[in-house]
């Protein structure tokens, strides 16, 4: 049984991030239809199952990678929005953050040394903040 298994998954895609994500929303969903019972929750928890399964068993691994790779991008956007707000509240204490007015770049300088001038490391321009 378990050769026969190997032999029809032999070729396929299989899971990825896309495909877990997608099984998350369908879990998600089923739960949250379990006890509400709305009716979209059970159309989406289907669908996701069938694009699921669909993505796994295909054949056309470029494809799916391709569309992997779009939804890695998406995650990664959104995600590193958070990240970065994250990182910028745990070091809070002991450093400033700017944008530069001119590119925008994020800045981080030192608390405590008063008026500064700060110098963008990518375009050059300077600009005057209080440290």
């Amino acid at each position: 049984m378990r050769d026969k298994l190997r032999e029809f998954m032999s070729g396929r895609y299989g899971s990825d991030q896309l495909g877990r994500f997608t099984m998350g929303v369908g879990l998600v969903s089923l739960i949250l239809y379990m006890f509400f019972h709305i009716r979209i929750l059970y159309w989406i928890t289907l669908l996701c199952l069938i694009w699921y399964y669909w993505r796994a068993l295909s054949r056309d691994h470029s494809k799916r990678s391709e569309e992997n790779l779009r939804f890695l991008q998406i995650e990664e956007r959104i995600t590193g929005r958070f990240r970065t707000a994250k990182k910028e509240f745990s070091q809070r204490r002991d450093y400033r953050f700017y944008s530069c007015p001119n590119c925008h770049q994020r800045i981080r300088v030192p608390r405590g040394h008063g008026r500064i001038s700060i110098t963008c490391p990518r375009c050059r321009n300077e600009f005057i903040r209080k440290s």
